[in-house]
């Protein structure tokens, strides 16, 4: 069972090392886009956007895994270029996006954190990224569910926007793992605290299907992995935007 675990645990942190199709011609940026109803929500960031508004800056919490991150290239990751296309979007506006890693946890454990975290970090925004390590364990999903809801009303309670974003797609581990009870529980969760979830399951699935990236290729490589946190930061500062309907004077 351990060398079961292991494999299946290697598989995962494969995928954070993405392998991009051929580029389109246009840049790699532009080459993986989202279509706009795996970004439309009814959630909303009412702290984002009182900072925003107020000119003050708009400090944003990444709480994640490994796949929030790319071994040594940590300006390349996906919060480090969600901070760029931020900066680009609201170039008056001062944008810290930081990152708190919690690897091998599961929500509850993450949930039990919050308090201390935010007393401590001050985010206007929490980007909550979970639910693969729920999922590897075969957490109940009932349990996950309810952890997710605790961290949730946790962080709202403190006065923090969150957004919460689900498991990275990977096609060779979608028949080791069963993800839709774990994604379908933050989507209960999301919809009952109004909150945004940041569907990049269904993202990189999209890109997948399409071409963009070849996510079941067992070859990786830095560049590649680059291109795909490149597309994913790009993807949530749009995101991040729309939920805090924050129009073109604003950004301006």
């Amino acid at each position: 069972m351990k060398s079961d675990s292991g494999f299946i645990l290697g598989a995962i942190m494969l995928a954070i090392c993405l392998v991009a199709a051929p580029a389109r011609a246009e840049d790699a940026a532009q080459g993986c886009d989202v279509p706009d109803y795996l970004l439309s929500t009814e959630g909303a960031l009412p702290k984002v956007t009182d900072a925003v508004k107020g000119g003050r800056p708009l400090d944003i919490l990444v709480v994640g895994s490994r796949s929030s991150t790319i071994a040594t290239s940590e300006a390349s990751a996906y919060p480090a270029r969600l901070q760029a296309a931020l900066k680009e979007k609201l170039p008056s506006v001062a944008i810290n996006v930081s990152v708190e890693l919690r690897t091998k946890t599961t929500a509850a454990e993450v949930a039990g954190s919050f308090a201390r975290l935010v007393e401590a970090k001050k985010p206007a925004l929490l980007i909550w990224q979970t639910g693969t390590v729920d999922a590897m364990r075969s957490i109940d999903p009932d349990d996950f569910r309810s952890a997710v809801d605790e961290g949730v009303v946790t962080l709202q309670n403190a006065g923090v926007d969150v957004i919460l974003m689900n498991m990275q797609y990977s096609p060779r581990t979608e028949t080791m793992i069963s993800l839709p009870p774990y994604l379908d529980s933050m989507r209960v969760v999301a919809e009952q605290h109004d909150i945004p979830l940041f569907d990049r399951f269904a993202i990189m699935r999209q890109w997948n299907e399409q071409g963009d990236f070849d996510l079941f290729s067992s070859s990786h490589g830095l560049e590649l992995a680059k291109r795909v946190h490149e597309c994913l930061g790009r993807a949530l500062s749009r995101f991040v935007i729309d939920a805090a309907h924050l129009g073109p004077v604003q950004q301006n």
